[in-house]
């Protein structure tokens, strides 16, 4: 099952000093803006967002729809399906996307250790 292109969303304290560390290590600027608390930054394949108090603990992300340049894709699983075989394999969710919608949504799991995993599709 492809559930979308993967990226890390870190909950920051200070975003200045998180984009300096993580230009350092070789990421640039993707998207976002900074003055809003949020940027999106890439090194190749790998994709970051550093998120200063929008919420609590870091979130893995998946993008059902989108490829790792956040371009849309042709051929993709709706995040709604990505949704229902979860819940047939016994994973429960902590918020759900509306079955019967279509387009954009999204719905949260949590891992057996509690990390948080964000199933985000834009398109």
């Amino acid at each position: 099952m492809n559930i979308g292109a993967f990226s890390v969303s870190l909950a920051v304290k200070d975003i200045h000093a998180s984009k300096r560390f993580y230009e350092a290590l070789g990421f640039e600027e993707f998207h976002g803006n900074i003055e809003d608390n949020w940027l999106i930054m890439k090194n190749e394949d790998c994709v970051i967002g550093l998120f200063q108090g929008m919420f609590e603990g870091n979130i893995m992300t998946f993008n059902p729809g989108w490829n790792s340049n956040a371009e849309a894709l042709e051929d993709f699983i709706d995040i709604r399906d990505i949704q229902k075989k979860l819940l047939n394999k016994g994973i429960p969710l902590i918020d759900k996307a509306d079955p019967e919608g279509s387009g954009p949504a999204s719905f949260t799991v949590k891992d057996p250790d509690g990390n948080t995993i964000l199933f985000d599709q834009h398109v």
